[in-house]
């Protein structure tokens, strides 16, 4: 295994939380509008990757524009309701933040990503929170990987982890030239090896437990 991180750049959704079934329902309110087919939690988990401004022109053309604001408005009524950490993120979050600095990276909004991260008291954590429409692109774009690094004070991008549970977060975190963190079993998009991680933890309980024995490394060697 690598030596410690500089700096843990992580993921949100699927990631470290659970808010899946607001996005369903959001997504299922903007089809029902269009009388399109809706999706089960299986295919949203399948087919939700790149930003909204990215993948709505694709799913509903030109009227793109009023799909996004049926799904925002459904999105915002329920979205911390249903909003839970993931198993073991917290444990993941106090063993990573004893050993780097910490940002969030991710393709959901970024008013809604901080307010779902202050609602479950994570803010803390964070030097930076970074969503969807805050930086001049979106992942896989590196931008935000970037502006996260900056944030954890410009450690070289190669000693930082991108932690996320697909192939898109591995892409992203390679375009970045940063380490790329599987966290789960990826059977929502292909499998471990179609996302051909760098590292591969099952869960966070897991991910908890390496950083754990990476701080006490760490701690021996400056003793």
């Amino acid at each position: 295994m690598p030596a410690e991180p500089a700096a843990l750049i992580f993921d949100w959704d699927n990631t470290l939380a659970d808010g899946w079934a607001a996005i369903q329902d959001g997504l299922n309110a903007a089809f029902r509008h269009f009388g399109m087919p809706e999706w089960d939690r299986e295919m949203v988990l399948g087919n939700v990757r790149k930003s909204l401004a990215e993948s709505f022109p694709e799913k509903f053309g030109d009227q793109w524009e009023k799909a996004r604001d049926i799904f925002y408005l459904t999105v915002q009524a329920r979205h911390l309701e249903v909003l839970r950490p993931m198993p073991g993120a917290a444990a993941a979050l106090r063993a990573a933040v004893a050993l780097a600095p910490l940002a969030i990276v991710s393709n959901k909004h970024g008013p809604l990503l901080r307010a779902e991260v202050e609602h479950l008291r994570w803010d803390g954590f964070f030097r930076a929170r970074i969503g969807a429409g805050d930086c001049a692109a979106d992942k896989p774009d590196p931008a935000p990987l970037h502006a996260a690094r900056a944030a954890c004070d410009s450690p070289p991008a190669e000693t930082c982890w991108y932690i996320g549970d697909t192939a898109l977060d591995m892409l992203a975190a390679r375009r970045a030239g940063m380490r790329a963190v599987l966290l789960g079993d990826a059977a929502h998009d292909g499998g471990i090896e179609a996302c051909s991680p760098d590292m591969h933890f099952p869960d966070a309980l897991s991910f908890a437990a390496h950083l754990s024995t990476l701080d006490k490394r760490a701690r021996l060697a400056n003793s």
